[in-house]
């Protein structure tokens, strides 16, 4: 096999790697996200996470948030349309709206949820 070849195979293996690399993956090793991954059509389920302690800039989440007893500080910019839980985070000591000026320009459509099942 020739250097080209080499060559050609390796840029391959790079362009299909970064195309099926996991969001949370990217998050933990702290791969830049495409525009595309910055806008999540869905539910963002981080719970019990340990090793994501943030979340990128300009994040938008047509969904629900979960940080359930996680470590996942919130950027300035955060927009989620739905609700945020928060139980067991340092985000319980916080109001909703101490959480909209820490977020700001960003937002939350829905509510803080202190209390999983409450």
């Amino acid at each position: 096999m020739n250097k080209e070849q080499l060559k050609r195979i390796f840029e391959f293996l790079e362009k299909k790697e970064e195309h099926n690399v996991p969001l949370q993956w990217k998050l933990i090793n702290n791969i830049p996200l495409t525009k595309e991954e910055l806008n999540i059509e869905g539910d963002l389920d981080l719970s019990y996470t340990t090793k994501i302690t943030f979340l990128p800039q300009g994040l938008t989440i047509e969904g629900d948030l979960y940080i359930d007893y996680s470590y996942v500080e919130l950027p300035k910019g955060l927009k989620v349309s739905g609700d945020v839980y928060v139980t067991g985070t340092y985000l319980e000591d916080y109001t909703k709206e101490q959480v909209m000026t820490m977020i700001s320009p960003g937002f939350i459509k829905g509510d803080l949820i202190y209390n999983m099942g409450d």
